[in-house]
C-alpha cells in the first residue's frame, strides 16, 4: 500500500446489454487472458439459460446469488506470543463482493461436464436459491469465524 497517495479506484463502465455494473464487474472477473468478448459471451449465454429456466429476470437472479454468496466475517492469523490464533475479523464492502465473485466463478469452473455457460447458470441459480458450493464455501467461512470467537480480543 502506498505511503502517501490515497489508491483511486477505476470507474467501471456497466455492461452494454443490461447496464449493471456488477454484472460488467463480473464479466471482468470472469475474463482470462484479456479476452473479453468470450467471457460476455459465457456470461451473456448463462443469463439467457436463466431466463429460460427461472422464467424470471437474470439480473435480478445474479444480484440475489451474489448477495448470498456475500460474507460478512472471515477468520485472519494473528500471531500473539509465539502461538498463531485465527481471529475473526468483519469483511469491508469491496472484498465482500470480490470474494463473493471469486467464489462463484471457482465453483462454476469446478463444475463437471458441459459448457462455462451452463456451468455458470447452473451455480448462479443455485446460489440464488441457497445452494451449492459457493454457499457452503460461505457458510463454512462463518462457522470458522463463530468457532473461534474468543480470539476476537486479539483484533486490530
Amino acid at each position: 500500500m502506498p505511503r502517501r497517495a490515497r489508491i483511486v479506484r477505476r470507474v467501471i463502465v456497466p455492461d452494454p446489454k443490461f447496464g449493471s455494473r456488477s454484472l460488467a464487474k463480473f464479466i471482468n472477473r470472469i475474463m482470462m487472458r484479456g479476452k473479453k468478448s468470450t467471457a460476455e459471451r459465457i456470461m451473456y449465454g448463462a443469463l439467457d439459460i436463466i431466463e429460460n429456466n427461472a422464467k424470471r429476470n437474470p439480473v435480478e437472479v445474479f444480484d440475489l446469488a451474489l448477495r448470498n454468496a456475500t460474507p460478512t466475517l472471515e477468520v485472519k492469523p494473528r500471531r500473539v506470543g509465539g502461538a498463531t490464533y485465527q481471529v475473526p475479523v468483519e469483511i469491508k464492502g469491496e472484498r465482500r463482493t470480490a470474494l463473493a465473485m471469486r467464489w462463484l466463478i471457482g465453483s462454476a469452473r469446478a463444475r463437471a461436464g458441459k459448457s462455462m455457460s451452463e456451468k455458470m447458470a447452473a451455480e448462479l441459480l443455485d446460489a440464488s436459491k441457497g445452494l451449492g458450493a459457493t454457499i457452503k464455501r460461505r457458510e463454512d467461512t462463518h462457522r470458522m469465524a463463530d468457532a473461534n470467537k474468543a480470539f476476537a480480543h486479539y483484533r486490530w
